[in-house]
């Protein structure tokens, strides 16, 4: 007799073809240990002759289960969910699970009744940022254990993987206070939404915090629409920023804003949140709060699974922590327009570091002039470091750049060194001889171990470690500012200590890469058309490894001049693949240091919003 088609066959063919009972192949199949092992191989057999398949239906009556979980998000057509929804598709999947999607369609009147309903259908339940009040919450919850909330905390017995959207939005008002921006529009989301809720905490200890900043709220929503009918209130407002609630909104901003002839950011800076795929290929490209998206749904996953296995005796799950939070710089942020700065003239009459939260500003009566950072968000492998950004002029130009696309690992104004003892403080892929650059694991820190300010002097007491932890060196750094020339200029000072015994820097060059001497007080500028000036003439060759008492770049009507006020290093200098400058100490030798042999560096920069020349460059060392 040929063979029967699978789906004609049934548990009741099997029975008959092995002589037992239905029951007796429902235990084989099902895996259950109470059947002989010679009736095993008799079953076994009979179905694979037959070429039956047990019915995945059937198995989850049996079984009690049926290896789905559901999962009820407010909106399918938000990237931010669809990423959530991918990473709990792949993490389950390899769980031998299957998701069922349900979809309320922001309506939070309608998402108890779909939740349930999915829960009925599967093992557990996910809900993804439910917008229902806290009391029908907690009606909820119990009805349709296991139960895991994302973007939502609920109570003590109820697992949540929650990002601290207070935490992201914060992170936007300081990069937008770092540019000088003081008065902000903020475009709130879903009045139902949990994280606009803790949004607008933050921003309100954000205007308790921050000395003149103005916060003005604006009921919006989450959608391209919502933004681009928002656009007309915004300028109402009379703002210099706007933070998004999501990227969407942000993104129908910019379209509306480039529709009436507004310029992102020159006339308004523009950011958004969560960083979703798109973020960086707008127009211009927005600058935003990176969410782990991804991560977030394999999290919940893994934390939902840990409390399913648990209740039927499986081995526990570990589950990690929610990803931290990163700013993503782009170009719908700038400094906060010329003609909208605080009042008082661009020559300003009185300069000064003040703490702002957990950072120190140098500002003058014409706005911010430094943002002095810790580093404690930087990844390990940039080697976290304390840092000077934005740098600017007077004018409000800014002269640092931070983390961009060509060398993620420059920050701005800082101590950045290739090799100590083997450890690197400069970031990215290290130079191995016979080999070329590499990223390795050798990635140091640099920590303060505290901060004094006093009007134009900041002082930081740092200690490097090494990759492993271990201390290495002791800093005294000291940062001071003051009026020049029409501009200003900004003393870097660094005592370093081998207090832990002896030190060895080099660099990319002393390691056989030539050329690479890199390794010291390192400015990071701005990508541009840049001219070099030094005093063995213009252009990058002349200054490039000189020992020219100065260096100059000009980019149109801004010059920073750096002038090396004590020993003369060789200038590590680059204008075309990017604008960067240090004064060299490992140039093409190792520099070593005897166990508590002191190293000075020192650097002063001024900063000017007009373009100088070769001799006005000399003129102005020549009185410093």
């Amino acid at each position: 007799m040929g063979r029967t088609p699978k789906d004609t066959i049934t548990i009741a063919d099997v029975a008959r073809a092995a002589e037992v009972s239905r029951a007796t192949v429902s235990r084989v199949m099902n895996g259950r240990l109470s059947v002989a092992p010679e009736i095993v191989a008799r079953v076994r057999a009979a179905a694979e002759r037959l070429n039956y398949r047990p019915s995945d239906l059937a198995r989850s009556l049996s079984l009690g289960r049926t290896n789905m979980v559901a999962l009820v998000v407010p909106d399918l057509g938000n990237p931010l969910f669809q990423q959530i929804l991918r990473g709990i598709t792949n993490a389950s999947a390899a769980a031998g699970y299957k998701v069922l999607v349900a979809e309320t369609d922001e309506d939070p009147a309608a998402e108890a009744a779909i939740a349930i309903e999915a829960r009925r259908r599967c093992d557990a339940l996910i809900m993804v940022s439910p917008r229902m009040d806290q009391e029908r919450l907690l009606e909820l919850l119990p009805q349709v254990q296991p139960v895991i909330l994302v973007n939502r905390q609920g109570p003590a017995e109820v697992s949540s993987v929650v990002v601290d959207y207070g935490r992201a939005v914060r992170i936007v008002v300081d990069h937008l206070v770092g540019l000088g921006h003081r008065r902000l529009a903020f475009l709130s989301g879903p009045a139902a939404s949990a994280s606009n809720v803790l949004r607008l905490k933050a921003l309100e200890v954000a205007e308790r915090e921050i000395p003149g900043l103005e916060l003005v709220r604006l009921e919006c929503g989450w959608s391209i629409e919502d933004g681009y009918a928002a656009v007309e209130r915004v300028l109402e407002a009379q703002v210099t920023a706007v933070v998004a609630f999501n990227d969407l909104v942000a993104f129908g901003l910019l379209a509306r804003l480039n529709e009436v002839g507004v310029a992102v950011p020159a006339d308004l800076s523009v950011t958004g949140m969560d960083d979703i795929g798109l973020a960086r290929f707008a127009v211009p490209s927005l600058t935003t709060v990176r969410v782990p998206q991804k991560d977030l749904g394999e999290l919940a996953w893994q934390r939902l699974y840990a409390s399913v296995t648990a209740s039927d005796g499986s081995p526990p799950v570990q589950a990690g922590d929610v990803p931290e939070l990163r700013l993503a710089v782009r170009a719908s942020t700038g400094p906060v327009p010329q003609e909208r700065r605080s009042q008082g003239d661009a020559a300003a009459d009185r300069i000064g570091w003040q703490r702002q939260g957990d950072i120190f500003e140098l500002g003058s009566s014409a706005g911010l002039l430094a943002r002095y950072e810790f580093g404690r968000r930087m990844p390990q492998v940039h080697a976290p470091r304390p840092y000077l950004h934005p740098v600017r002029t007077l004018g409000g130009h800014p002269l640092t750049e931070v983390s961009p696309v060509d060398h993620r690992h420059h920050y701005g104004l800082s101590l950045a060194l290739a090799q100590v003892n083997g450890t690197s403080h400069w970031g990215g892929r290290t130079y191995v001889r016979g080999q070329g650059p590499t990223l390795l694991t050798n990635h140091g820190q640099q920590r303060s171990r505290g901060v004094t300010a006093d009007n134009r002097e900041l002082v930081d007491n740092i200690t490097w470690y090494d990759e492993q932890g271990r201390p290495q060196l002791v800093e005294r750094r000291r940062l001071v500012g003051d009026l020049a020339f029409g501009g200003w200029r900004l003393d870097w000072r660094s005592e370093l200590t081998a207090r832990y015994g002896p030190i060895r820097i080099e660099s990319p060059a002393t390691s056989g890469r030539a050329g690479a001497g890199y390794g010291g007080i390192f400015w990071r500028l701005p990508s541009g058309e840049t001219t070099v000036l030094s005093a063995d003439g213009d252009g990058l060759d002349p200054a490039f490894g000189s020992t020219s008492p100065w260096l100059a770049f000009v980019q149109g009507d801004v010059s920073l001049l750096l002038v090396q006020p004590e020993e003369v290093r060789p200038w590590f200098v680059r204008s075309e693949a990017y604008v960067g400058a240090c004064p060299a100490l490992a140039w093409d030798e190792p520099l070593a240091l005897q166990p508590n042999e002191e190293l000075t560096l020192s650097l002063t920069a001024v900063l000017l919003d007009r373009a100088i020349d070769a001799e006005e460059a000399k003129r102005l060392v020549g009185r410093l």
